[in-house]
């Protein structure tokens, strides 16, 4: 039986035993995937003997992402993001890259095909670990102008020196400016979540035919994707993220490319709070 697993601090909470175990019984693979809650002082040492622990591979959630960069083999997109979800042994090799590009894009091209053939101009809300990610995956669909906007600005700094010249540093009081026009509005921070501060956005000002992303999933549809869709956008929330960023690692440790199917999608639908 080959076994995978979630390590974070807590883990419990995470939906990838459910996502990862719909797979393995579809597909009718011998295989197993747990949720391992480590500390953060013991995660050097569980990863050192994730095979002996009984796993192949790993997701590694918070707050242990920055920690796997360091103690294993990253590709050149987890470098680059600075931090890594996703681990797998190759050959007693501990590797790692970072699928929540694949998440990120793979949730944008079910949602608008074609988008990027369409998109010169996009603003993306938050400088942190998903925008990184959001970013990454923007500049490798070759978007021309990236703004990144964050409240301290010395962090969206930051990313145009990360990322190159197509990402432009932006401030909060220039969004109104910047959405006049653009084609792709993404919020990679945490407002909106709930629980947490709301996120006061008219997406109105941008072109016809745009799309509006939300990394965030609880709520499904954030007061930001509903006043999207009230404009007849496309639009694209944190759920389909999780489902396309999970394909990858399962195709790593199981050796199928799974299908994200709406059988899939309605069980963690049932499975978000409704309050």
């Amino acid at each position: 039986m080959r076994a995978a697993c979630v390590i974070g601090w807590p883990a419990k909470h995470s939906r990838s035993p459910k996502l990862h175990g719909y797979w393995i019984e579809r597909y009718k693979i011998d295989g197993n995937y747990k949720y391992e809650e480590v500390r953060p002082e013991d995660f050097p040492a569980f990863l050192k003997n994730l095979e002996g622990h009984g796993y192949i591979g790993a997701n590694i959630t918070i707050p242990h992402k920055e920690m796997a960069l360091k103690l294993s083999e990253p590709d050149a997109r987890a470098r680059a993001i600075g931090a890594a979800n996703t681990l797998w042994l190759d050959k007693g090799r501990l590797r790692s890259t970072n699928t929540d590009v694949d998440g990120f894009i793979g949730a944008l091209d079910a949602a608008a095909p074609g988008w990027d053939k369409r998109v010169a101009s996009a603003v993306v809300l938050g400088a942190g670990g998903a925008g990184r990610a959001v970013v990454y995956g923007l500049v490798e669909r070759g978007v021309k102008a990236i703004h990144v906007v964050n409240r301290t600005y010395e962090k969206a700094v930051a990313f145009r020196e990360r990322f190159g010249p197509s990402v432009h540093p932006a401030r909060w009081d220039d969004v109104p400016r910047l959405l006049a026009g653009a084609g792709l509005l993404v919020n990679s921070t945490s407002l909106g979540m709930k629980g947490q501060p709301a996120l006061e956005i008219d997406p109105g000002p941008m072109k016809a035919g745009a799309v509006v992303a939300d990394i965030v999933y609880v709520p499904l549809k954030t007061k930001l994707l509903a006043a999207a869709e009230k404009r007849g956008f496309k639009t694209s929330n944190g759920l389909d993220m999780l489902l396309h960023q999970a394909v990858r690692p399962f195709q790593l440790w199981f050796g199928v490319r799974p299908e994200v199917t709406a059988e899939q999608r309605d069980m963690l639908v049932a499975d978000i709070p409704k309050d």
